[in-house]
């Protein structure tokens, strides 16, 4: 009888104990869900990983100033969260690994919803949506479509969405940092073609008309593009939808794009 005791109060102290180790990790669970924002809000500022080199969403003026559409709706969305935003610049390829490696809270470059990163992370609402296009120098007439990419030779950044069209229509990569250095190879004839989104070669011909290069085809599906972040950050995604919204029905966000593109690039 008294061993029965014994296993019966035995029993009961561990199932209190897993209860109270269930408890604490609901609890720690929804700490961390808030803990993102809570501590940005605490630091006053938040960590933005971009590029820096990929016009017109973020690139250096000739002043030397960080700038561009993405750096412009992330500032305004920063401001609204009453934070400051600190952007760190980095190449693409590395970008991803710098939010792995938690050195930034998300991403702001113009980064493709697609559901492989979907898997490993989370968007915010889409604030901007693209369609890639395929670009070859003007005296260029054996490229007209992206099937005649095979066995030719694209300049692209090889972790994006563009470089992946790019050899499934049997491209060789050839891999650049950049879309400036992408049109630079394109340019000089090292590649024969770029991918890239329309947007960018429509600012790029407004900066420079006179630059040889042309679209010959254009994707019939359009891309979506969003804030990333880590996992985990459902507090922070939450208060950056809102603002996101907030600035759409104000007309901010409307005010940014028409700046950039002359048009609303939302949809």
């Amino acid at each position: 009888m008294k061993k029965i005791s014994m296993l019966i109060g035995s029993l009961l102290i561990t199932t209190v104990a897993l209860v109270g180790c269930a408890s604490n990790n609901q609890k720690g669970t929804s700490e961390q869900n808030k803990s993102s924002l809570v501590k940005i809000q605490s630091e006053g500022k938040i960590r933005i990983g971009t590029e820096g080199t990929y016009a017109p969403f973020t690139f250096h003026d000739a002043s030397g100033k960080l700038t561009g559409f993405d750096v412009e709706i992330a500032e305004e969305v920063s401001k609204r969260l009453g934070v400051k935003a600190e952007f760190v610049e980095t190449k693409w390829d590395g970008m991803i690994a710098g939010l792995d490696a938690k050195r930034f809270d998300m991403v702001a470059n113009e980064v493709t919803i697609n559901a492989e990163r979907k898997e490993k992370y989370d968007f915010s609402d889409s604030y901007i949506a693209s369609k890639p296009v395929l670009i070859v120098n003007s005296d260029n007439n054996t490229i007209k479509k992206f099937s005649d990419l095979n066995g030719k030779k694209s300049a692209q950044s090889l972790t994006s969405n563009l470089g992946k069209i790019a050899k499934a229509n049997g491209a060789t990569l050839e891999p650049v940092d950049g879309f400036n250095q992408g049109i630079d190879l394109l340019t000089s004839k090292r590649v024969d073609a770029v991918i890239n989104d329309s947007l960018s070669f429509l600012d790029l011909k407004k900066q420079k008309p006179d630059l040889g290069i042309k679209v010959v085809d254009k994707s019939k599906d359009g891309d979506l593009n969003a804030f990333l972040f880590n996992k985990g950050n459902k507090e922070l995604i939450d208060a950056v939808n809102k603002e996101l919204g907030n600035m759409k029905k104000d007309g901010t966000y409307l005010k940014i794009s028409e700046k950039w593109f002359g048009t609303d690039v939302s949809k």
